[in-house]
C-alpha cells in the first residue's frame, strides 16, 4: 500500500519496489525481442525471407521497448510544490517587478491575500522572505551584540515580558502542605518596543533594466552593512529614544549594592587603567563576580584597543590570559572565555565601562518585527531611483543579573 503520510508523496520503499518492477519488465521485454528477432534471424536464414507475423511481432515489441526505456529517462516528478513555496516565487518575481519598473499591482495584489493590512502602500512593499532571511543572517555576523544576545521574531510592535527580579520563582510543591506559590506583586514587566532603522541605496534606471543584476540581492547587500553599523551602535550605546536601548544606557552600580533594574559594576582601582602589578587579578575577579549560572555561558564585549592591552596579560604562573582564535571562524577568548569585537566599546579612560562580561543571550534581548519594506522612490533624486528601506527593531537588557561592567576607576 502507498504510504501517503508525507504530504501526499511516494514512500521510499514504494519507488524502490516501482523502480525494481520496471527493470523487471524491461528484461522481461528484452528477452521477448532477443527470442523474437533471434527466430525472424533464423527464418531468413531457412527460407531467405522472414514471416510477415513474425516481423510484425518483432516491431511491437521493439517499439514496446521503446516505450518503456524513454518512460525510464523522463525526469522524476518531484514533491508536490507547496503553497508557500509558490507564493514565495511570486513574490519574488512581484517584487523586483516593483523594484525594475515602479508597476506595484501584482506585489500589491499577493500582499492583500497575505491580509497585511499594516502595510501601507506608502510605507513600501515586503522584501520577499528569503531576502528579509538573509539580511538577518547576515546582520547577526556583522553586529556584535545580535551575534550572542536572544533575538525573538515579533507580529506587533512591542513585546511586553514578564520578569521575576527577586530570582528564581520555582520549586518543591508538597502534597501534604501548600505550595510556596508566588504572588503577583513579586513580578515586574519589562516593555520592548521596536523602532524604525532605515537606509536608503541609489541605482541608476541603468542597472535596473539590466536584466542580468539581481535587484532583490543589490537592495539587500547594499542595507545590511547601514542596518548592521546602526543597531550596533543603539545596542551597546542607544538612549532609547527612537532607538534599542543600549547595554550602557542603564542606571550602574558597584556590585556591592546591586539591585534589579541596574547593571553592577566591578572597579579596577585605577583611574583610566589596570593596576600596575598583577593587573589580569581583577580579570579573574570580574568574571567570578558572575552567577555560575551565567558564567558558564559568559563572553567579553570589548573594542579593539581594550582587547590590545588586555592582550598582554599574563596570569600568575606566567601564561598569557588571552589566546587568538585557533580556526576561521572562531572568536579570540580571554581565559577560556569568547571575547566578542564591538567598536562602540568605549576606550579606557578615566571611570570609563570598556568591558561587558556575562550571559548574553539571557541578559540581553533583541526584537525583529517581521517584515523589511522597501518604498521606490524616483523623483527625489534624478536621475537616481532611490530605495527607502525599513525595519523595525528593539532591544534592552531582560536580566540584569546576566552582566556586568568594568569601571576603570576607583
Amino acid at each position: 500500500m502507498m504510504d501517503l503520510s508525507n504530504s501526499g508523496r511516494m514512500a521510499p520503499e514504494t519507488k524502490i519496489d516501482d523502480a525494481r518492477t520496471h527493470e523487471a519488465a524491461v528484461m522481461q521485454t528484452f528477452e521477448a525481442f532477443k527470442a523474437a528477432n533471434d527466430e525472424r534471424l533464423a527464418e531468413i536464414e531457412r527460407k531467405q525471407r522472414a514471416d510477415v507475423l513474425l516481423e510484425e511481432k518483432v516491431d511491437r515489441i521493439n517499439r514496446d521497448m521503446d516505450r518503456m526505456i524513454s518512460k525510464a529517462a523522463r525526469p522524476a516528478l518531484g514533491a508536490p510544490v507547496r503553497r508557500d513555496e509558490v507564493i514565495a516565487i511570486e513574490h519574488k518575481a512581484a517584487f523586483e517587478s516593483y523594484a525594475r519598473t515602479g508597476q506595484a499591482d501584482a506585489i500589491r495584489m499577493i500582499e492583500s491575500k497575505a491580509l497585511n493590512g499594516a502595510i501601507a502602500p506608502d510605507g513600501g512593499y515586503l522584501l520577499p522572505p528569503d531576502a528579509e532571511a538573509s539580511i538577518l543572517s547576515r546582520m547577526a555576523a556583522l553586529s556584535p551584540i545580535r551575534s550572542v544576545a536572544m533575538v525573538r521574531t515579533l507580529a506587533n510592535s512591542t513585546l511586553k515580558k514578564a520578569v521575576y527580579p527577586t530570582g528564581s520563582n520555582g520549586g518543591w510543591s508538597s502534597q501534604s502542605t501548600a505550595s510556596n506559590t508566588v504572588t503577583t506583586n513579586q513580578y515586574s514587566e519589562l516593555s520592548f518596543p521596536t523602532m524604525e532603522l532605515f537606509s536608503q541605496p541609489a541605482a541608476t534606471q541603468t542597472m535596473l533594466d539590466d536584466a542580468a543584476v539581481d535587484v532583490e540581492s543589490w537592495i539587500s547587500d547594499e542595507i545590511v552593512y547601514s542596518f548592521s553599523a546602526a543597531e550596533s551602535t543603539a545596542f551597546i550605546n542607544g538612549d532609547g529614544i527612537n532607538k534599542p536601548k543600549g547595554l550602557l544606557s542603564y542606571t550602574t552600580v558597584a556590585d556591592t549594592s546591586w539591585a534589579w533594574g541596574s547593571l553592577g559594576t566591578i572597579a579596577t582601582g585605577v583611574s583610566a587603567g589596570f593596576s600596575a602589578t598583577n593587573p589580569s587579578d581583577i580579570l579573574f575577579d570580574f568574571a567570578h563576580g558572575l552567577k555560575s549560572a551565567y558564567r558558564q555561558h559568559g563572553t567579553f564585549v570589548m573594542n579593539r584597543k581594550t582587547q590590545g592591552v588586555i592582550r598582554k596579560f599574563k596570569d600568575t604562573t606566567g601564561n598569557y590570559i588571552w589566546a587568538p582564535p585557533t580556526m576561521i571562524g572562531a572568536k579570540a577568548t580571554l581565559m577560556n572565555f569568547p571575547v566578542v569585537e564591538a567598536e562602540d566599546m568605549p576606550d579606557i579612560a578615566a571611570n570609563s565601562l570598556s568591558v561587558a562580561f556575562g550571559d548574553f543571550r539571557r541578559g540581553y534581548l533583541v526584537i525583529d518585527r517581521v517584515g523589511i519594506r522597501a518604498l521606490r522612490d524616483p523623483y527625489s533624486a534624478k536621475p537616481y531611483v532611490l530605495f527607502y528601506t525599513t525595519k523595525r527593531v528593539g532591544g534592552g537588557v531582560q536580566d540584569f543579573q546576566a552582566i556586568k561592567l568594568l569601571k576603570f576607576g576607583v
